[in-house]
């Protein structure tokens, strides 16, 4: 496969983020040259007067085609329009220079503007027309060159659309994490700032007088310092209970992280949640953990194209079913799931595993919970 250059920010592969599908097609077609000249070499046999401006339009070639992906989009169009001139020039003495010209106008539609690539297939068709008495090219050519510039053209136009939809998509989804990480930075410094601003100011006040009373009232000096010390002590459980809330898992959340994730890689994310439902904050917690590894395993590992997750809560036993359509064969005690196996188990419940290979994965979690920690809850 030809070597791409490092792409310009504002190229092709630059703006939809170097996706595989451009890399692989940049270097696969270029494997057309073969024929180019294995073509005219096995009708005319060798011949210095259509093998040297064949030879010499290769380079030429290359560098558009090159440059195509990787040079910025706003010039995509000129380089574009000069393979398509190339295999116009080259029509003359090599019949198969008629790839240069599809080639030509079908990348034209990558440029992501409807009239520019229309008005390059209706250039190139006309030019044929042209061509067609000029230099005896066989009529059914105009038709190759206007149908497969609008067939093959129509196809990467689309998927260019698609890919930059997905490109802007990634792009608003990191920015809502992004301000979403920065409002609970901000958050939790106002949070601690209420927290420990008062209290840290009272200790050092009565810490300044219970040292002034030290010698002049020890018994004053000793009630002030137990003062201190009930204010630290309640001080320090106000900030545990915040770190605890900090931690805290929220299922809601954790599948909408779920649905960012799977979704940004192409796999379709389903999932089905009571409208009404409540759980004991270390069973959440617990979960939430499950949940993200579960995810994490499905984005890397599956190669699915949907996943589903179905939370459910039937009288005392609270279920999570974990399911995907991909490559299945996760190991019993692999890729998290010892991990998942033993938080689901300190919470006092079961995590069950079904993944037959090229089946998909199903995770079934299971936990008891008893009216009375419900009742807690509340």
């Amino acid at each position: 496969m030809m070597r791409i250059p490092p792409p310009h920010k504002d190229s092709l592969l630059g703006v939809l983020r170097s996706p595989v599908y451009l890399r692989w097609q940049a270097g696969l077609q270029v494997f057309w040259l073969i024929a180019l000249i294995q073509a005219p070499l096995a009708v005319k046999g060798f011949d210095w007067e259509w093998m040297a401006p064949t030879l010499a339009s290769i380079p030429v070639y290359l560098v558009c085609y090159t440059a195509v992906y990787t040079a910025p989009v706003a010039r995509l169009p000129f380089h574009a329009g000069a393979i398509s001139a190339l295999g116009f020039v080259l029509w003359p003495v090599n019949p198969l220079a008629l790839g240069y010209v599809v080639i030509g106008e079908v990348l034209l539609a990558y440029s992501n503007r409807l009239r520019v690539w229309l008005g390059g297939v209706a250039v190139a068709t006309l030019v044929t027309l042209a061509w067609v008495p000029a230099f005896h090219v066989p009529p059914v050519h105009v038709l190759v060159v206007f149908g497969v510039g609008l067939a093959a053209g129509f196809s990467n136009y689309l998927y260019v659309r698609s890919g930059r939809r997905d490109a802007e998509l990634r792009l608003s989804q990191s920015e809502v994490r992004r301000l979403a990480t920065l409002a609970e930075r901000e958050r939790i410094g106002r949070d601690l700032h209420d927290l420990l601003g008062h209290t840290l100011s009272l200790i050092t006040l009565k810490s300044e007088l219970a040292k002034r009373l030290a010698l002049a009232d020890p018994p004053r000096a000793q009630q002030e310092m137990e003062e201190v010390e009930r204010v630290a002590r309640h001080t320090l459980a106000e900030v545990r209970s915040a770190v605890t809330g900090l931690r805290a898992g929220d299922l809601s959340s954790e599948l909408i992280s779920a649905r960012l994730m799977l979704e940004s890689s192409g796999i379709a994310f389903v999932h089905e949640l009571p409208a009404d439902f409540s759980l004991p904050e270390k069973i959440e917690a617990t979960l939430c953990l499950v949940l993200r590894e579960a995810v994490t395993n499905i984005h890397r590992h599956s190669r699915a194209s949907e996943a589903r997750v179905v939370i459910a809560r039937s009288g005392q036993e609270f279920s999570m079913r974990i399911t995907d359509n991909g490559c299945g064969g996760l190991a019993a005690h692999g890729n998290g799931v010892s991990g998942m196996r033993e938080r689901v188990r300190q919470i006092g419940g079961r995590l069950a595993i079904d993944s037959p290979l090229r089946h998909g994965t199903a995770l079934e979690i299971g936990v008891p919970i008893g009216a009375p920690r419900m009742e807690s809850l509340a």
